[in-house]
C-alpha cells in the first residue's frame, strides 16, 4: 500500500526569503521518518495571483490556469505541513491567499506548521490562521515546530541546523500527523469532477 502524500508547503514568496533552508530540512526529516511520501511545494513556483476567480471556490469551476494547477497539486495530497514566517504577528498573505483559492481540495486533511520568526518563532501567525483551516474542513494539529531567531540557525553554507528540541518537536508532529491522516482517510472520498 503506498504511503500517504505529505506536502511540505513553503509559504514565503518574497525576495530574500529565508524559508527554503527550513523547508528543505523538514522535508528531508519527514522522508527519513518514513510515515509519508513527501513532496516539497513552493508557493513562489506555483505563482498564484491575488485571488481573482469569478466563482466561489466551492464550485471548483476555475477560470485561471494557475488556480487549476494549484487545485491539482492540493487535491493529490493527504496531509500538509506549512513552513511559514510571521509578518507583523500575523500569517503571510501568500498563505492566506493560497488557502482561499480552493475549498473542497483541503477537506478532511490534517495540517501542521513549521514556523519561524523573531522571539515568538512564528507562533502568533500559526494561531491566527488555524480558524481558517477549520473553516476549510481541515484538522489543524496543536503540534508545531517553532523556530525563534531562526537566522542564527542558518549557516553561511545556507543550511538550516535545528536544535535537538526542534528535531524532537518535528518527530512528535510527524507521528501525530500520521495518526490523524489515517483517521481522516475514510472521509476523503473521491469527488466527481466539477460540472462544466
Amino acid at each position: 500500500m503506498p504511503l500517504p502524500l505529505l506536502q511540505v508547503v513553503l509559504v514565503s514568496t518574497r525576495q530574500g526569503r529565508q524559508g527554503p533552508p527550513v523547508a528543505r530540512w523538514f522535508a528531508e526529516h519527514a522522508r527519513r521518518q518514513g510515515s509519508f511520501a513527501v513532496e516539497l511545494v513552493d508557493l513562489a513556483e506555483v505563482g498564484l495571483t491575488l485571488f481573482d476567480e469569478p466563482e466561489e471556490p466551492a464550485t471548483r469551476r476555475y477560470l485561471h490556469a494557475h488556480t487549476q494547477r494549484w487545485s491539482e497539486i492540493v487535491a493529490r495530497a493527504d496531509a500538509f505541513v506549512f513552513v511559514t514566517p510571521e509578518y507583523n504577528g500575523f500569517p503571510a498573505p501568500s498563505l492566506v491567499n493560497a488557502l482561499d483559492h480552493l475549498y473542497r481540495e483541503w477537506g478532511h486533511k490534517a495540517a501542521a506548521f513549521v514556523s519561524y520568526g523573531g522571539a515568538s518563532g512564528g507562533m502568533r501567525a500559526v494561531q491566527a490562521v488555524k480558524p481558517l483551516l477549520s473553516t476549510l474542513q481541515m484538522m489543524p494539529l496543536p503540534q508545531q515546530v517553532a523556530i525563534p531567531h531562526f537566522r542564527k540557525a542558518i549557516g553561511e553554507d545556507g543550511v538550516f541546523r535545528p536544535t535537538e528540541a526542534q528535531t524532537r518537536a518535528a518527530d512528535r508532529l510527524l507521528a501525530e500527523l500520521a495518526r490523524w491522516t489515517a483517521a481522516l482517510a475514510p472521509l476523503r472520498t473521491p469527488e466527481p469532477p466539477p460540472e462544466g
